[in-house]
């Protein structure tokens, strides 16, 4: 019999409960090409899943891993052939310029693969992470080698956690998300640090 799941995980149980493993990479699935959906929530309920025999828990890591992948590696071609036509014909009325994209591709270009590891983690970037990428012109590969990296850490992270949490991962998850402010602060802060570096530098050229 499956287990109760606590908290915010409960209202998933009837949806793994007929679906399986099948709700698991679908979800997931769509979320990361920019669909709202709750694609770390079920991951984690997953997990609480299997911790109690439900559900195999390297059959989760595999399927959320996979699906992880081939949902931003969708979101990416998205962006790759249709968000830069539209960046340039709509990004003016938002100040972002043809001149300004380019300096945000060059920026990507050199530390993309960076936000896309750390972006897996964070709600909305970890949506939109492949579409920018896309958008912005990151290589494929490039891409496709930090979107692994990120999905593996991920899906890593939260299935062992409900595995060995089970009915306490709603604390666990809770005080995760906590620190999730400090951690975005510090990128924030890296990010800013980063522009910077990079303008004094173009100064220092011109001079």
């Amino acid at each position: 019999m499956a287990p109760p799941l606590p908290g915010p995980l409960a209202h998933l149980a009837p949806l793994l409960s007929h679906y399986g493993y099948w709700a698991v990479g679908g979800v997931v699935l769509v979320e990361d090409f920019g669909i709202p959906a709750p694609g770390e929530t079920i991951l984690i309920a997953a997990g609480v899943y299997a911790g109690a025999g439900e559900l195999n828990v390297v059959v989760v890591a595999l399927i959320a891993f996979a699906a992880a992948v081939v949902g931003d590696n969708i979101g990416y071609l998205v962006g790759r052939f249709g968000g830069r036509a539209f960046v340039h014909r709509w990004g003016r009325y938002v100040f972002l310029t043809p001149k300004r994209f380019e300096a945000a591709e060059r920026f990507f270009s050199r530390h993309g693969g960076k936000i896309v590891t750390v972006a897996r983690f964070i709600e909305g970037l970890r949506q939109a992470n492949g579409i920018i990428a896309g958008t912005t012109g990151m290589h494929w590969l490039r891409f496709l080698a930090f979107n692994a990296l990120g999905a593996a850490l991920w899906v890593g992270l939260w299935v062992t956690l409900a595995y060995f949490a089970g009915a306490h991962i709603s604390t666990v998850y809770d005080e995760i998300r906590r620190y999730e402010v400090y951690v975005l602060i510090a990128l924030g802060l890296l990010a800013v640090a980063l522009v910077v570096r990079h303008l004094l530098r173009r100064r220092h050229r011109e001079d």
